[in-house]
């Protein structure tokens, strides 16, 4: 059954006892950013919970952690001290705990309305790495550029495949996306293209952020891997198909993918997360050993994406995945990201690439959906091959608990024209 808290929480609510997802905020406009916590459709300022003297915990107390523009700092300190702050946070919101419930002033000072304060990104994010880690996503793109005959290349079944993105533009949910400029194929002896993107597209990720890194020439234990991942949060990694496609051989992304990346403004930590852990399909060769699990899991968390089309008042969904789909865990990827000696440090984020599942309905970007703009996409009376100016993008993402979900709220950017 769910746990109570004196905040109510409705059972639909994604911010029950269970999860107390972490964030930054501003009060108001003027006001200094600082960390906070969802409870129902409150935030907590942990800032006036720290100054009250109530992270009282050998780990918490004399830290300066919350006082903080964003979240760097606390993530950094690892799982000893996350898990003091969930216990001392799950005590204090919880319905028999007078200390805050009986205290009227602090209540009002600590518990704001969600609708009322402004969300900020949660951490600074200095390294940005994107994964390839859906095996049904890989196959989908392969056949759909390189025919059904080898979709996936040999090297994807041995190695968690990333490449290095853009960290400085990635932005929180609610911002507008500038539908970018580039270069695209030419058309028989033509120059090559040049303009607004002709193929703008989702990608429906998750996004791990790392708490304590490495240094430089060290690595990170696969089986220590969680220890070094505070949380996750949705993340929309925005594509233009047309600007990759005619620039990716021979080094990869660039400006197909670097104009913007969405992430909701709530980290779900791993412990709100692990009653939903599950299986991860069969990895068929066996990986490395470095790669090689005690025990390997995914989360159970249902994903959904609903287009609102411009000028339209409704949204529809255009698709239901969840990530338990992926082939690579998060913790392979975090491993492989440092074997070669590479440092990580608290704040970095890596997706996970795009999350498709086996079935049409499932798959995670519009190149999936309507198979690179052959079959379009019925949305509500109108159609899309890839997006247009004036539509949103919202994602959703949740966990099925027994009287309660835990969830991360939601990522939402609008698509807005580009400048001439």
């Amino acid at each position: 059954m769910a746990l109570k808290s004196f905040v109510e929480v409705e059972p639909e609510s994604h911010f029950p006892l269970e999860n107390l997802p972490y964030g930054v905020f501003k009060p108001e406009p003027g006001s200094l950013p600082r960390p906070g916590v969802a409870i129902g459709e409150y935030v907590l300022d942990l800032s006036e919970i720290a100054f009250a003297g109530l992270f009282d915990g050998p780990l918490l107390s004399n830290s300066d952690c919350f006082n903080q523009p964003n979240l760097n700092k606390f993530v950094g300190l690892g799982r000893p001290a996350w898990k003091e702050a969930r216990v001392t946070l799950q005590k204090l919101l919880s319905a028999t705990e007078p200390t805050l419930r009986d205290n009227a002033d602090l209540r009002l000072r600590a518990l704001l309305p969600m609708e009322k304060v402004q969300m900020l990104l949660p951490v600074a994010i200095g390294d940005y790495t994107d994964f390839f880690a859906s095996m049904h996503h890989a196959k989908n793109c392969g056949t759909l550029f390189r025919g059904p005959e080898n979709p996936i290349n040999l090297n994807w079944f041995h190695l968690p495949i990333a490449y290095h993105g853009r960290a400085s533009s990635i932005v929180v949910s609610g911002t507008d996306i500038i539908r970018p400029r580039g270069q695209g194929h030419p058309t028989g002896n033509s120059a090559p293209y040049f303009g607004p993107s002709r193929k703008l597209d989702f990608e429906l990720e998750m996004a791990a952020i790392v708490g304590p890194g490495n240094e430089l020439g060290t690595t990170i234990d696969v089986n220590d891997a969680a220890n070094h991942i505070f949380g996750l949060v949705l993340m929309n990694d925005w594509s233009a198909r047309d600007i990759q496609a005619w620039e990716y051989v021979p080094l990869g992304p660039f400006l197909g993918k670097s104009f913007g990346t969405t992430i909701s403004p709530w980290i779900v930590t791993l412990d709100a997360l692990e009653p939903f852990a599950c299986e991860v399909p069969k990895q068929n060769p066996s990986p490395l050993t470095y790669l090689v699990e005690k025990t390997s899991r995914n989360y159970d968390i249902s994903l959904e994406v609903l287009i609102k089309p411009s000028g339209q008042a409704d949204s529809c969904v255009v698709t239901r995945s969840n990530f338990n789909h992926l082939y690579w865990t998060i913790t392979q990827q975090l491993a492989h990201h440092t074997i070669n000696g590479c440092n990580l440090r608290p704040g970095d984020m890596f997706g996970t690439g795009t999350i498709s599942g086996p079935e049409p309905e499932s798959y995670g970007c519009l190149l999936e959906l309507t198979w690179n703009g052959q079959k379009p996409l019925s949305l509500g009376g109108t159609t899309r091959t890839f997006l247009e100016d004036g539509d949103e993008v919202t994602f959703f993402g949740y966990c099925q608990g027994n009287g309660y979900k835990v969830g991360f709220g939601r990522c939402s950017g609008k698509i807005v024209p580009s400048p001439q």
